[in-house]
């Protein structure tokens, strides 16, 4: 039995093979109706959701599947023994994802589920996001093989960017990452990635005039928003958020950045406007930010006959 907490147990292969179902999944979807036809998918939700939620809620119900959604504060998980929580839920259901705030948690589920679990996002990772990225490179490139750079805060995000392009090794992901956010990948996780010669680390410290020589040989830019969701409007965390917030405003994504430059814009949502993305940028590239939005569903939806049937 397989879990999907990040990419490190799955071969490059194996990702290709999961990519190549999800876009034979969006393109013949009645070929799949009953795919998981009678299995049970039990959702968690610690963090905020719109697109987790919804996608893999539908994404069960077009392969025939039913699904069973909770809160964490509704839940005895935050009251009971988590083990013995995990391995009660598991002789319920077939399948399991949650969207949890640590990443040690994560890691909890996926030791003791007996069931094949999905890493929803936690503060380290967010694979599902980069699949649903990958596909939609697919569609608009006809391949991987895209120059990359990511522009904003060393986050979930960003690490299974890096994570799937050095195990792809296909195209090349540039980070210019002034911010580092929690993580638990520790710095070798960034240095066995650069190592691949897949990621180049540009300087932090670098001004966004001196990103232009790099912006105008892209083909994708992507960003992500500088303050996780679940401090954005959190009253304790206003000091920290205006701190990070007039730190990170020298590097927006706006038209000036992208002055001369044949890149697409890539945000895995929410936008936060007049942060890390411009309102003009936004309205130019919001079909392939829909696009990166809709695939999730579909690449779910690979991820998870992918782990049913093994």
């Amino acid at each position: 039995m397989k879990n999907m907490l990040n990419f490190k147990n799955f071969s490059a292969e194996e990702l290709m093979d999961i990519l190549t179902l999800a876009q034979d999944m969006k393109k013949n979807p009645d070929k799949y109706s009953e795919a998981l036809k009678g299995k049970k998918l039990y959702t968690l939700f610690e963090k905020t959701s719109t697109r987790t939620f919804l996608s893999f809620t539908t994404g069960i119900t077009e392969l025939g599947g039913s699904y069973f959604n909770q809160l964490w504060e509704d839940s005895n998980f935050v009251l009971g023994e988590p083990v013995s929580e995990i391995k009660y839920v598991c002789r319920n259901v077939d399948i399991i994802m949650a969207r949890l705030v640590k990443n040690e948690t994560v890691e909890l589920f996926g030791k003791n589920a007996t069931v094949p679990f999905i890493n929803g996002c936690d503060n380290s990772y967010h694979p599902c996001q980069i699949l649903a990225d990958a596909l939609t490179i697919i569609e608009h490139f006809g391949s991987l093989n895209v120059k990359l750079l990511y522009i904003g805060a060393k986050n979930n995000v960003f690490n299974s960017l890096v994570e799937f392009f050095a195990k792809m090794k296909m195209g090349t992901i540039y980070g210019l990452t002034p911010l580092v956010n929690e993580t638990a990948c520790g710095d070798d996780f960034y240095e066995d990635a650069k190592a691949s010669g897949y990621y180049v680390e540009l300087d932090p410290t670098m001004t966004m005039e001196e990103a232009k020589k790099y912006v105008k040989d892209m083909d994708i830019l992507y960003t992500d928003t500088w303050v996780d969701m679940e401090f954005f409007n959190n009253p304790a965390f206003a000091k920290q958020k205006a701190e990070t917030m007039k730190k990170m405003m020298p590097y927006q994504i706006n038209d000036e950045l992208l002055s001369g430059s044949k890149a697409v814009v890539f945000h895995d949502m929410p936008m936060h406007v007049g942060f890390e993305i411009s309102q003009s940028v936004i309205d130019k590239n919001l079909d392939y930010i829909l696009d990166q939005a809709e695939n999730r569903r579909h690449a779910e939806k690979a991820v998870m006959v992918t782990l049913l049937k093994d």
